[in-house]
């Protein structure tokens, strides 16, 4: 890779890794706080709705981008974005009211001047606020459900319906912090971009990925494999599921797993099965940018939801939890 590749694949580190800690940090306060969404988080039924929820949620964003209703999708998302940004305000600050006031701010920001770094912060106190909330209120089966059915409808989505690709399409548009934008230079501006050219019309070699695509400046508008190598592009894009699905295991390894605390006093919730799905998430983050910068098409989420969940299980075993407590079998056993 070229050195403004490696700098946007270290970009993605460091999202990921806020978007993991700040999920961790949240954690018990979001519990105190009573933020648990559901009444039984070790009903793994929970899973199932919420995958539904997924698929009845693209669908109806796939129908609005169809029928010309984009700013109905972005003023959601950036509803969205404000009140995750309050849960995550309202959870370290001690005055009410500057919660409000941030997270308004932040709405406000994607509103009039979504630039990519206003999309990723944004997009990074989402990823932490909606993870916190999920692993509070999945337990460990729930969670491993939800992250292995995901995975493999990310794959459907991508390799053999490629609906995602449409989503992507369309939400680029919208410059909403449904994607994270990795700028590979410095005079990089999200402003200035176009994304006009369906995805679906790049070549085999160089397919823009609906988890995981690259993109041209608007500018260069090149679709020559020879001209399109993506670790020489200017951007390239990152759902923002892929960076909240895998920190969910982490966020609830670290609340609902029997292992101990490693102590930490800024991140007391900590423990060896949370820290190694952070650890198995890198991974499979790597090999994903590895294969995105070969210019190949890749779901993200078989790769990070696997890492996370292989990272989980070593942790487990090595803690000393046995496998049916460390799978979330023990109370049907």
């Amino acid at each position: 890779m070229t050195r403004r590749a490696y700098r946007g694949v270290a970009l993605v580190a460091l999202i990921f890794l806020v978007v993991q800690v700040g999920a961790l940090a949240l954690v018990p306060t979001f519990f105190e706080q009573g933020y648990q969404t559901v009444e039984d988080p070790t009903d793994p039924t929970n899973s199932l709705l919420y995958i539904g929820a997924i698929i009845g949620m693209t669908a109806f964003m796939l129908a609005a981008f169809k029928y010309d209703l984009d700013q109905l999708i972005r003023l959601l998302i950036v509803f969205t974005s404000g009140v995750l940004a309050w849960y995550v305000f309202a959870a370290i600050l001690p005055s009410a009211l500057a919660a409000i006031a941030l997270s308004a701010v932040v709405a406000l920001a994607l509103l009039v001047y979504p630039e990519w770094y206003v999309i990723d912060v944004a997009g990074a106190l989402m990823g932490a606020g909606a993870a916190g909330l999920f692993g509070i209120s999945f337990g460990i089966l729930p969670a491993l459900v939800l992250l292995s059915i995901l995975a493999v409808y990310d794959a459907i989505s991508v390799y053999k319906t490629k609906h995602m690709l449409d989503l992507a399409e369309g939400v680029m548009d919208l410059r909403i912090p449904v994607v994270l934008v990795i700028p590979t230079t410095l005079s990089y501006s999200l402003l200035d971009d176009d994304f006009s050219k369906d995805a679906n019309d790049i070549g085999d070699d160089e397919e823009e990925e609906s988890d995981e695509k690259t993109g041209d400046e608007a500018t260069s508008g090149e679709t020559d494999a020879e001209d399109a190598d993506p670790a020489d592009r200017d951007a390239f894009f990152i759902g923002l599921g892929d960076a909240v699905m895998p920190t969910v295991m982490v966020a609830s390894a670290a609340f609902f797993s029997p292992a101990a605390s490693l102590g930490l006093a800024s991140l007391p919730a900590l423990n060896l099965p949370a820290l190694l799905a952070m650890i198995g998430t890198f991974f499979g983050l790597g090999a994903l940018m590895w294969a995105v910068m070969k210019g190949r098409a890749h779901a993200g989420l078989p790769l990070l939801n696997g890492g996370a969940i292989g990272g989980y299980l070593i942790g487990s075993l090595i803690s000393g939890v046995p496998i049916v407590t460390a799978l979330g079998l023990a109370p049907y056993l």
